[in-house]
């Protein structure tokens, strides 16, 4: 039996229907990606799961004694409470059972036999048996292992955390009830790359069934098992990761394309039958009029994909070669450096993506790019003639109060874009905003509609540098896909700052990775060849250190072996058996070793050379996992035959 169930689903704001005689059910140990475009209605039906909501008509069903924790967007706490409180509060209910059981218990102790006795006494019976099956009696320590399950300090206060903790206290708020389904809406926000990766190992380790919204599709990749998207007001299922379902999506719309062009063409040539002359008239059928109402009612009803975003940015005059020169740049906050020492070049035309945990000195580290920052030590040489458009992750450049239309062309119906006048009217319609919403204050946008408004204010002013601050966020997925076909097409310069590992890897030319105290390296490629290559310098850092163990062993064998050498010939005419305290065999294996050593050395600096330049992975991903691998057991069977051979010569003198 489902936990869920919910049929024929119906769900309308004004005169848009979200939910459309939608079906959905919910199995136990399910991980399931809810996607759509923005304003499809996720977070409505995230709410209807969760009885936050009800639906205009449907059946809902559900387990008995079925629990279910919802997490927010933007969780909110009281700032002043400490994460234990914080966390404990996801417990109110058990809390309160436990407090009313305390407070029976004290009453019956004062009250003698009689009818109001055995009344506290099936009361208390009732919560015992409520607080057993709720697992109330322990709810501290249920915190305290939830708190260092998740990795928080229960003694700080919320108000002291980022984004990112205060999305970890959310969780563990929710996670300390041991619910049996965990309903998050966008649960990767304010999270960066190490914490988006925490999640996903927490979550596909649950036990509990999961239903959750993101357009992260690498996270949608590793930890959903059904993809269930809201499409036009019916609910798809597509068993499988998000990979699986880009497959399968494309076969569905291309076979609902070719039915409803082959249901377009019969319905023309029924409206030119209908449209012939007298004698045609006389004739026609009865039953074939009525089909072609029928006919023309099906195609008024058909509600066609929502068409996407058509992005185009403005693009300015070219800026200079060089967009800025970093030498030695050093930038400090009070006793913390946030950058230290590093040098690097941009180039019109670069894509850079800027990777590191929260709070590293991203932002930072951009501003002085583009020379808004000036470093403590070090210069910066910034290029001529740029042309700036920056896209702000807290959308700080919208006036709440101001209409779309003014938020786009301030003081003008029109918008110029590459040279060309539009009416800002038709120009949000490209951002699908109706006209109707264009006289509309942006206060009333969700958060992906805000995203939207601020791509459309940022592409429609001519620049050759584009610097976009988390410009993921919010966005749906086929609106992520087509910033990423119109950032790899653009002619300018693109800074970007991002969590999305998909949209990094697509976009970016190199990246820029924090590597902690202030350590900025370069990195050729988007996310995964970053991660590929920062992995290969830490293993090759690594061997260094074991080489250097191993050159040490090597001249302390060497020396070994010259005083063997002169034992041997000092002592040959007085004690010619003095060898013989190895075995036959055990000479020969000695005799054979560094032989053996000498082969592996070899081995090891071929492998080592195809590995260096990080080539390999990018032609053959298997081949340079084998590779390493191999690389790696080299070390191992290096150490064994040194040791060996320094046992083996010591028993020989």
């Amino acid at each position: 039996m489902s936990l869920y169930t919910i049929t024929g689903a119906q769900l309308a704001f004004g005169h848009v229907a979200l939910l459309d005689h939608a079906d959905f059910s919910l199995e136990s140990g399910e991980r399931v990606g809810l996607i759509g475009r923005n304003g499809a209605g996720k977070s409505s039906l995230l709410k209807i799961v969760a009885e936050l909501a009800k639906p205009d008509d449907g059946l809902i069903t559900r387990q008995q004694n079925l629990t279910t924790v919802y997490v927010p967007q933007e969780p909110e706490f009281d700032t002043d409470d400490t994460v234990f409180d914080a966390v404990a509060a996801g417990l109110t209910h058990a809390r309160a059972l436990l407090d009313e059981y305390d407070a029976v218990a004290n009453q019956l102790a004062d009250e003698p036999e009689g009818a109001q006795h055995d009344a506290l006494m099936a009361r208390m019976n009732t919560l015992q048996s409520s607080l057993d099956a709720a697992d109330a009696w322990n709810w501290s320590t249920r915190v305290a292992t939830t708190l260092q399950q998740i990795g928080l300090n229960g003694e700080a206060r919320v108000g002291s955390l980022s984004g990112g903790m205060q999305k970890r206290v959310a969780l563990a708020r929710a996670l300390v009830v041991q619910p049996d389904v965990l309903l998050l809406d966008e649960p990767t926000n304010h999270l960066d790359f190490d914490g988006i990766r925490w999640l996903e190992d927490l979550l596909v380790s649950q036990r509990a069934a999961l239903l959750f919204i993101t357009h992260d599709r690498a996270f949608l990749d590793r930890v959903a098992t059904r993809i269930v998207e809201l499409d036009r007001g019916r609910l798809l299922s597509y068993p499988g990761n998000f990979s699986a379902y880009q497959t399968r999506k494309a076969q569905q719309l291309e076979i609902e394309r070719v039915e409803n062009d082959k249901a377009d063409k019969l319905l023309a040539q029924e409206e030119v039958w209908i449209r012939k002359g007298v004698e045609a008239r006389r004739t026609r059928s009865v039953g074939r009029i009525a089909r072609l109402v029928e006919m023309r009612n099906q195609r008024a009803e058909r509600r066609n994909v929502q068409g996407n975003v058509k992005l185009d940015v403005g693009q300015g005059e070219k800026s200079g070669k060089i967009v800025a020169e970093l030498t030695d740049v050093t930038k400090r906050y009070g006793s913390r450096t946030v950058i230290n020492s590093f040098t690097a070049t941009v180039m019109r035309g670069d894509k850079i993506g800027f990777v590191g945990p929260n709070g590293a000195g991203k932002t930072t580290l951009l501003k002085i790019i583009l020379g808004e920052l000036q470093p403590d030590e070090g210069t910066v040489r910034v290029g001529t003639n740029l042309q700036v458009a920056y896209f702000d992750q807290m959308r700080a450049q919208l006036d709440l109060d101001k209409s779309l239309a003014d938020t786009i062309s301030p003081g003008s119906e029109w918008v110029e874009v590459n040279g060309q006048k539009k009416h800002v009217m038709s120009y949000l319609g490209d951002f699908l905003f109706a006209p109707e919403r264009a006289r509309s204050p942006v206060k009333s946008l969700s958060g992906g509609e805000r995203n939207r408004l601020l791509l459309a204010r940022l592409f429609a002013r001519p620049a050759n540098v584009l610097v976009l601050d988390e410009p993921t966020n919010d966005l749906d997925i086929p609106t992520l896909e087509l910033l990423e076909e119109l950032l790899t097409d653009y002619d300018g310069t693109v800074l970007l700052v991002s969590h999305d590992r998909a949209f990094l890897d697509n976009v970016a030319t190199s990246v820029i990775a924090s590597e902690g105290g202030g350590k900025w390296r370069e990195y050729v490629g988007g996310f995964t060849d970053w991660q590929t290559q920062s992995q290969r310098s830490q293993q090759l850092a690594q061997e260094a250190q074991k080489e250097a163990s191993r050159e040490a062993a090597r001249e302390g064998a060497k020396d070994s072996a010259k005083d063997s050498a002169a034992s041997k010939d000092s002592s040959a005419g007085r004690n010619p058996q003095r060898a013989a305290k190895l075995s036959f065999k055990e000479q020969r294996e000695l005799e054979a070793l560094p032989e053996k050593i000498a082969a592996l050395e070899a081995e090891q600096k071929t492998i080592g050379a195809q590995l260096e330049d990080g080539s390999i992975f990018a032609k053959d991903a298997q081949e340079g996992k084998r590779l390493s691998e191999r690389y790696a057991a080299i070390d191992e069977e290096l150490l064994l035959a040194l040791e060996r051979w320094d046992e083996l010569e010591k028993r020989r003198k």
